[in-house]
Formats: C-alpha cells, sequence, structure tokens
C-alpha cells in the first residue's frame, strides 16, 4: 500500500485546493488572522497521511475544515469529488482529548452516535462488541470512563469513531497526552486496525518520529499562514515494527522532516537534504 499518492487523472479521496483560512475581519479590532493560505493537498483512497509544522500553522485547522466544523474562507475541499459542507458519518473524528461522556460506560458510549441517528440495536451492539475487542477493550464494556488509563479512553473514542464505519478516520493529535510508552502502542494499534477496516487517514501531530511510523506521506508545513513545505514519502512496508525505529530510512527522514519543522519556528529557510 505504499506510494498510494493520487495518479494523474485518479480522483482522490480528499482534495484540498487552494484553501484559505481567516479568522476574524479586517474591519475588527487588530484584524483578521490568516491560519491558511493556497494549501493544496491530495489524499488517495486508503492512504495515511500525517501533517506535522510549528504551533500555530493550521495543521488542526486543515483537519476541522474537512471534518466539517468550519468552513474554507477561499478554495475547496472535496471528499470523492463532492464539497464538504458540514460533518458526516463518512468522516470519523478523533481528537487529543477523549471527550467520553463519565455518566455512560464504555458500551454506551461507544454506540451513542449510531444509536441516535436510529441505527437498530441488533447492528449496532454485536459492532461496537467486535470493535471493543479489536482495540483491546473485551471485558471493560460496563467500565465507566473514569475507571480506564489515558490510552483506554483513547481505545473507547477510536472504536466510537469506527462504529460508523467511516471510509475516512481524522485524528488530532489523538495520542499526545499519553507516556511514550502507551503511544508506541497505540500507534501500533492504529497501524493495525488500518489493515483491518483501510481507512483513508489523515494525523495530526506534533511528533515526527509518530508521523514517520504510521504514515504513506508525511507533509511539512510553514509557519502561519500554513502551507505545505515539504512532502516525503515513506516507503517501508505497513504494518511496521518497532525495529523500524531504529532503520537508516526512519533516521533519514526524521532528520529531514525535523529540519523543516524547525527552520519555520526559527523563522528561516532549511538546509538542503
Amino acid at each position: 500500500m505504499q506510494d498510494r499518492k493520487p495518479m494523474p487523472g485518479q480522483q482522490a479521496k480528499i482534495a484540498f485546493t487552494g484553501v484559505n483560512k481567516s479568522y476574524g475581519s479586517q474591519g475588527a479590532r487588530g484584524g483578521s488572522t490568516l491560519a491558511l493560505a493556497d494549501f493544496d493537498l491530495h489524499i488517495a483512497p486508503q492512504e495515511i497521511v500525517s501533517i506535522v509544522g510549528p504551533t500555530g500553522c493550521g495543521k488542526s485547522t486543515s483537519l476541522n475544515i474537512l471534518a466539517g466544523f468550519e468552513q474554507a474562507s477561499a478554495g475547496t475541499v472535496t471528499v470523492d469529488g463532492q464539497p464538504v459542507n458540514g460533518p458526516g458519518p463518512n468522516r470519523g473524528v478523533v481528537f487529543q482529548q477523549p471527550s467520553l461522556f463519565p455518566w455512560l460506560n464504555v458500551l454506551a458510549n461507544v454506540v451513542l452516535g449510531v444509536k441516535c441517528r436510529g441505527v437498530p440495536r441488533e447492528e449496532y451492539e454485536p459492532r461496537a462488541r467486535r470493535l471493543l475487542e479489536e482495540v483491546g477493550l473485551k471485558g471493560f464494556e460496563n467500565h465507566f470512563p473514569y475507571q480506564l488509563s489515558g490510552g483506554m479512553q483513547q481505545r473507547v473514542q477510536i472504536a466510537r469513531a469506527l462504529i460508523s464505519q467511516p471510509d475516512i478516520l481524522l485524528m488530532d493529535e489523538p495520542f499526545g497526552a499519553l507516556d511514550y510508552q502507551t503511544r508506541l502502542l497505540m500507534q501500533k494499534l492504529l497501524l493495525r486496525l488500518w489493515e483491518h477496516f483501510r481507512p483513508t487517514i489523515l494525523f495530526i501531530t506534533h511528533d515526527v518520529g509518530e508521523a514517520i511510523f504510521i504514515s504513506d506521506r508525511v507533509i511539512a508545513m510553514s509557519r502561519r499562514p500554513g502551507r505545505v513545505k515539504r512532502e516525503v514519502r515513506v516507503h517501508a512496508p505497513k504494518p511496521r515494527d518497532y525495529e523500524f525505529l531504529a532503520s537508516s530510512e526512519f533516521t533519514s527522514l526524521e532528520h529531514e522532516l525535523v529540519l523543516a519543522v524547525q527552520s519555520e519556528v526559527e523563522g528561516r529557510e532549511a538546509a538542503p537534504v
């Protein structure tokens, strides 16, 4: 599943074309803030693409526009060639904080969305139980969020995102609040789930190593207003094991991306790689 960037003539699963996003207005005190400028990114079906870049460069803004939570100020965002006009069940979203309902148990948290959309219980409950087994939470169906670790809560959130059977998974720094060892476990879990369900994934992270480990491509963004500064491909086959972290490909890509991001943080041009 490597090199899945859309070929000429192939329709992208996700397409950002000339996207600008401004906050505020020109007439307002303080003026407007341009978060994204001429942002272009095409993602092929079943591809995993991560975005890294300096704080405030528009990484999460791009994801929120694709999720339908915000609208672009200019340009187009499409899924399967159709404009994104709002949220939809074809796009599951996983945030950094699990945002689980504390008064609902694990199973009830997972099924709440599909239950509210009128999906029959005989359809959603077996699916939810299978998903909880997939994410390693079989036996925790009746536990409440306060009884779970941070990593376990994120597993619930991932199961909740997958229960609608979305073909796109949007992940905004989902492992950012976890300790290092738990993050590694969650990264491997994500690759295993991708292998099983094959969604297209847009993954936002500050961690260059994490982006390389899970992705087919990594996009480094410029400082605000965010544009695509550099793109690298990860050719190692998926799923990947921890040995990949010590490979020459991993260390070379990490060096290139760290330089690209850090040059934007410091406001200078990156040295050629």
